[in-house]
């Protein structure tokens, strides 16, 4: 079972229904004892990372999900979930992440060509690095769908896709169990769906 962490922030629903579409139970729960006896744990996220953090923190979930990551389970954070498994963001001040991966979470102003629109979103296509196992089904250059005005600032030895819009931004990530989509698979069509099987799969 997938356990979807509802901290008041997400696409929680749109991801359940994306893992029923390919026969995977997934709960969305706020209880630390369906985190435990999950198999796999999806950390979803969207709008600000302090506002996120505060959430995670409310909830009573920000320790259990770093006991979990520690444990060996799975993780995936998706979108804003990703980035709150690094360091640190540089959102509107600095705000300490969970630290699961290292890293810092910047503007894309800093790395993208200027007068391009932010947030970046949209389809952008995936440069593979690294054999992740979540893309174990999925080819060089297939497009996913991106929303953000930030990326995650990372030593290389983490990152497992970039897209180019306008400069190299990463895309996903990975540190042992734990793994990070900045863009959104259940938004991604059949390329999302095969990415979240994926997923179930590790």
């Amino acid at each position: 079972m997938v356990a979807i962490v509802d901290y008041g922030v997400g696409n929680l629903f749109s991801l359940r229904s994306s893992f029923a579409s390919i026969g995977a139970a997934a709960e969305v729960t706020s209880d630390p004892a369906v985190l435990d006896a999950a198999d796999r744990i999806v950390l979803p996220g969207v709008g600000a990372f302090a506002d996120a953090a505060e959430r995670l923190r409310r909830s009573g979930l920000w320790d259990e999900v770093i006991r979990q990551a520690q444990s060996g389970k799975p993780l995936l954070g998706i979108c804003l979930g990703m980035q709150l498994l690094f360091t640190q963001s540089f959102e509107f001040g600095k705000y300490a992440g969970l630290d699961l991966i290292p890293g810092d979470v910047r503007p894309i102003s800093e790395r993208i060509r200027p007068g391009l629109k932010i947030p970046h979103m949209g389809w952008n296509g995936l440069e593979l690095r690294g054999g992740s196992p979540i893309f174990k089904d999925t080819l060089d250059g297939e497009c996913v769908y991106f929303v953000h005005s930030y990326f995650a600032d990372t030593p290389e030895e983490y990152i497992t896709a970039v897209t180019d819009y306008g400069g190299e931004l990463t895309a996903a990530v990975r540190k042992e169990n734990v793994y990070g989509c900045q863009f959104h698979p259940e938004k991604s069509g059949s390329v999302g769906l095969a990415i979240l099987k994926a997923f179930c799969e590790i």
